[in-house]
C-alpha cells in the first residue's frame, strides 16, 4: 500500500437497494482509512465537483435497466456523474447494474441477455489478461453470485477480464482506474434472505430453486469473500497509486 492510506479517504457509494450494498468490499474500503459515504439513488445526487474530488466512486446494482429511462429519469443524472467521474479517469468501480451503465457511458450496447437470467453460483472463466489483473486471485475454482438479466458489450479499448458460457462479458477494466464486474464478488451470506425477499418477485419469474441458492451460499460464500477481499486490495493497490 502507498502512503494515501495515511489520510482519510473518501468513498463515495451510489446504492441502488438498501439490501445490496458494498458487502465484503466494506470491511476492506474501512481498513484503507475510507469514510464510506452512501448516496441512495432516487435521491438528489451530490455536486459534480464532489463526484471529481471523491477518492473512489462505487456505483452498486440494482434490478433495473440502463435502457428504462423512461420509467426511471433519475438514471438520466446518474449518467451524467458517471461520465463526470470517467473524464477525471479517477477510481471508479462498477457492479452488476452499476457495470452496465458505466459500460453505456463509454459507448458499449447493453441489451437483455437472449438465454435468460443468469442466477446463482459458478465459477468466471479468465481472459489471459483477466489472469494478469486482480481478478486472477480468483483462480479457477472460486464460485461467485451471479444475478442479472441484462449484459454489457466491451469496446475495444476496455480490457476483457473474465466470462462464463451464459455470459461471456463479466469483467472488464480501463487503465488502472476503472473495473467493471457483472457479477457479485462483494456479496456477503449474511444478507442472502434480505436478497430472496427483496428480489421475490423476479426469482419467481425466473424459476429460481430458493433452496438450491441458500445451500450454494453455504458451500462458496467463505471462499468467495476471502478471495474477493484479496481482489478488492490487490485493485486498489493499482488504482490508489495515482492518488495525491
Amino acid at each position: 500500500m502507498n502512503d494515501t492510506t495515511m489520510r482519510r479517504k473518501v468513498a463515495m457509494v451510489i446504492r441502488h437497494l438498501a439490501f445490496e450494498d458494498l458487502g465484503t468490499f466494506g470491511p476492506v474500503l474501512q481498513s484503507r482509512n475510507y469514510e464510506i459515504r452512501y448516496v441512495e439513488a432516487g435521491d438528489p445526487l451530490p455536486a459534480l465537483p464532489d463526484v471529481i474530488q471523491a477518492d473512489l466512486v462505487v456505483i452498486l446494482g440494482g434490478p433495473i435497466s440502463v435502457y428504462e429511462l423512461g420509467r426511471y429519469p433519475f438514471l438520466k443524472d446518474e449518467a451524467e456523474l458517471i461520465h463526470t467521474r470517467l473524464l477525471a479517469r479517477k477510481p471508479m468501480i462498477g457492479i452488476c447494474l452499476g457495470a452496465q451503465l458505466i459500460a453505456k457511458q463509454l459507448g458499449a450496447e447493453v441489451l437483455p441477455m437472449r438465454q435468460g437470467k443468469e442466477i446463482g453460483f459458478s465459477p468466471l472463466s479468465l481472459t489471459a489478461e483477466g489472469r494478469q489483473s486482480a481478478l486472477g486471485l480468483l483462480g479457477s475454482e472460486v464460485s461467485v453470485l451471479h444475478w442479472h438479466g441484462d449484459q454489457f458489450s466491451v469496446l475495444p479499448q476496455a480490457k476483457l477480464l473474465a466470462g462464463t458460457s451464459h455470459c461471456p462479458n463479466q469483467a472488464f477494466s480501463l487503465g488502472d482506474y476503472l473495473l467493471c464486474l457483472q457479477c457479485h464478488l462483494e456479496f456477503d451470506a449474511s444478507a442472502l434472505e434480505k436478497w430472496l425477499i427483496g428480489h421475490a418477485c423476479e426469482l419467481h419469474m425466473a424459476e429460481i430453486n430458493l433452496h438450491q441458492l441458500r445451500g450454494d451460499s453455504k458451500l462458496y460464500a467463505a471462499a468467495l469473500s476471502d478471495a474477493a477481499q484479496r481482489v478488492f486490495h490487490a485493485w486498489l493497490d493499482q488504482a490508489e497509486q495515482d492518488l495525491p
